[in-house]
């Protein structure tokens, strides 16, 4: 698995916005930014489906990220996980380099495989030859997409798959705990035992 091009967007405004719940005047001065910080931490510890740490659906977070077919269905579970855009099997596989797009785990014999089946679709593109290459894809193809989410899902992602079996959510946990102030804001620890 491969993250980059990361942008993080509302991380201050968020935190400034997390005290507007208990505002008593507008919010038309600068309030002290250690106080907010303090507050969010506070608030963003809360349980989830609390309701208090919802100021944390402000910082958005964008992100190019090549993984596997196996992580993709896992996902793609979460609601407020916006798949950006992405590369596409569909349209593409029939020109797609099996010796770069596929990961260490898929064995020589199937690469070999895969490049019979592809060249037998070039070479004839019927629909029969079509579903034979697609279906015996493995999901150790890689593919690389661009994402949108926010801090309060990658909380609830994080938590749920933290001690996952697949090394990809582990590897993704990590790199949710390294964002800007994640882990003061949402209390979660990534371990590297886990």
């Amino acid at each position: 698995m491969l993250i980059t091009n990361v942008d993080v967007y509302g991380l201050n405004e968020s935190i400034i916005a997390s005290g507007y719940p208990m505002r008593t005047d507008l919010p038309c001065q600068m309030e002290n930014k250690m106080l907010s910080f303090e507050r969010a931490i506070k608030l963003g510890n809360a349980e989830s489906n609390t309701g208090h740490n919802s100021f944390m659906k402000g910082i958005i977070v964008q992100f190019d990220i090549t993984y596997s077919q196996a992580f993709t269905p896992q996902l793609q579970r979460y609601k407020f996980f916006e798949i950006i855009s992405s590369m596409s099997k569909m349209h593409r596989i029939h020109k797609m380099n099996f010796d770069t797009c596929f990961n260490e785990y898929v064995l020589p014999d199937t690469k070999v495989m895969m490049m019979t089946l592809q060249k037998k679709y070039n070479d004839n593109p019927t629909k029969e030859n079509w579903n034979t290459l697609l279906y015996n894809c493995p999901l150790g193809l890689m593919l690389t997409m661009r994402c949108s989410t926010n801090y309060l899902s990658l909380k609830n992602i994080f938590n749920q798959r933290k001690n996952h079996k697949l090394d990809e959510w582990k590897d993704f946990c990590k790199w949710i705990s390294v964002l800007p102030r994640f882990q003061q804001l949402t209390g979660v620890k990534f371990n590297d035992d886990i």
